[in-house]
């Protein structure tokens, strides 16, 4: 279920982010004759614009090195409870290697009973990192879109104050 939730949330950051038409500042004085305020307004525009795309690019830098860094934790708490529960059960089995022929039957049954719980165990730490891995990835996908959003509102406001001062 959180999977799908996760899913969901990612998929709705990543349409609003997307559906947003990024307003790229053209240059509107093909008709208009360039003035001393149209070209100082481009070039307000064009600094504020390249000042938000750098801003993105850093957010989604940021984003994909939280994400590595959580794939690489959620790999190493796998390992780590897989080689937990794989110790649990050799050292039953071994014990029931030992065990004399009358116990042979007990301590078998106290192998499995332990095998059983180390897996579970294992099952429950690989189920948590998958889940804060999914968390990290949700969050990541969430700023990327915010950070475009930002971007394509700082691209609009820029195209406006530039037809701002051409209809001065």
């Amino acid at each position: 279920m959180n999977k799908l939730l996760a899913t969901l949330i990612a998929g709705l950051f990543a349409s609003v982010a997307f559906a947003q038409a990024p307003a790229a500042v053209a240059p509107v004085t093909a008709a208009v004759p360039a003035t001393a305020a149209v070209v100082k307004a481009e070039a307000k525009a064009d600094k504020a614009v390249a000042a938000a795309v750098k801003s993105e690019a850093k957010v989604d830098v940021k984003a994909d090195a939280k994400v590595e860094k959580a794939e690489v934790n959620a790999a190493e708490k796998k390992t780590t409870a897989h080689t937990k529960a794989a110790k649990a059960k050799t050292k039953a089995h071994a014990k029931v290697a030992k065990a004399d022929a009358d116990d042979k039957t007990k301590a078998t049954a106290k192998a499995e009973t332990v095998d059983a719980k180390a897996d579970a165990k294992a099952g429950k730490a690989v189920i948590k990192a998958d889940a804060k891995l999914d968390s990290v990835k949700v969050q990541a996908v969430a700023d990327k879109a915010i950070a475009k959003t930002e971007t394509g509102a700082v691209k609009a406001e820029a195209k406006a104050d530039v037809k701002a001062v051409i209809g001065k």
